[in-house]
């Protein structure tokens, strides 16, 4: 298994078309739970570690975060982010996620990568 050892630099830029799950719709008043917003953030962990999180937004299923994470890393495995409804009560409610290998990533060689998260990687669950 390839591992990765460095500093690591991510920028979260945006989420498009987020769909509320059921369990966040339990909440919601009215006859058109389909046009219910989220309250979304991004949370950015590193095998088990947490390294970041976005900001929240308001109210949108649309979202434009551009935050940027830096981080050393050693013997990173994978890189998880997962999208979350900030809930005003109890706990925030999971929405998506997505996982991407460091294998996958330096498959090339390349000190660098640059890619969208596409929607079809990024699926509520």
């Amino acid at each position: 298994m390839v591992v990765f050892n460095g500093m690591l630099k991510i920028k979260i830029c945006e989420a498009v078309n987020l769909k509320p799950t059921p369990w966040s719709l339990r909440h919601a008043v009215g006859p058109r739970p389909q046009t219910f917003l989220l309250d979304p953030y991004i949370a950015l962990n590193v095998d088990d570690f947490r390294i970041g999180q976005t900001s929240t937004k308001q109210k949108t299923n649309s979202p434009a975060w551009n935050d940027e994470f830096v981080t050393d890393v050693s013997n990173g495995r994978k890189i998880e982010m997962a999208v979350f409804h900030d809930a005003p009560i109890g706990y925030d409610d999971f929405v998506a996620n997505c996982t991407i290998q460091f294998e996958d990533l330096l498959q090339n060689g390349s000190r660098h990568f640059e890619d969208w998260t596409t929607e079809q990687i990024l699926k509520s669950k």
